[in-house]
């Protein structure tokens, strides 16, 4: 079996801006009961019930709960990619305005049913690394496009793959929080490890290097 052949066939996506709604509000109802009960307990006939639609209604554009359950990742993903997208457009005019509107915006985009995106990982196995993957593709690009005017306050010897390397330790320390059993809660604190999190990156961005240390 090719690894194509493993991925679920996509679902159908709608045509008309009703169909649109029916389906923004099937996977808005799959998720309330996804994040409430888990995806164990999550049935196409409890989604429909919940949504106010037909049982028939979901399977003319699902084939099974699995499909609905890759909507429903594609639905999230896409969301932080558009939280973060937005936040980063109002960011300071500076790095350091760039690296808080990225961490706040993280932060806040996994703390958004956090306790259910880890849930949709497992559930689909490495289906979902590479819908993952274009994500973490596309938070990386919206940075490095944030971040351009400023790059010349970096002081490592190679700012874009020290961008990345500070992108990569907030976005993971934000998936780590998100399935830690003691995670950051409330806005508060949220707002402060967000802020601790961009400290470290800024701090690590305007530290030269040790090669470059050992060069001067």
């Amino acid at each position: 079996m090719t690894k194509e052949s493993q991925r679920p066939a996509a679902y159908r996506e709608p045509q008309q801006a009703r169909s649109a709604a029916t389906l923004a509000r099937v996977l808005r109802a799959a998720e309330e009961i996804a994040s409430t009960s888990g995806l164990e307990e999550m049935t196409i006939a409890g989604v429909a019930e919940r949504a106010g639609v037909s049982v028939g209604t979901i399977y003319r554009r699902f084939e099974d709960k699995e499909q609905l359950i890759t909507a429903l990742s594609e639905r999230m993903l896409e969301r932080r990619e558009d939280y973060v997208a937005e936040q980063l457009r109002t960011a300071g005019p500076s790095l350091r305005g760039v690296m808080d509107a990225y961490a706040h915006a993280l932060l806040q985009s996994f703390a958004d049913s956090s306790s259910l995106f880890p849930e949709l990982l497992r559930a689909r196995g490495t289906r979902s690394l590479d819908r993952g993957a274009r994500t973490i593709t596309e938070l990386h690009r919206l940075l490095l496009e944030a971040s351009a005017p400023y790059t010349s306050e970096i002081r490592r010897s190679q700012p874009s793959q020290a961008l990345d390397t500070a992108a990569r330790a907030i976005l993971g320390a934000c998936f780590h929080n998100s399935v830690r059993p003691d995670a950051v809660t409330g806005e508060t604190d949220r707002r402060r490890y967000a802020d601790e999190l961009s400290d470290m990156a800024i701090a690590y961005l305007l530290t030269p290097d040790r090669r470059r240390s050992a060069d001067t």
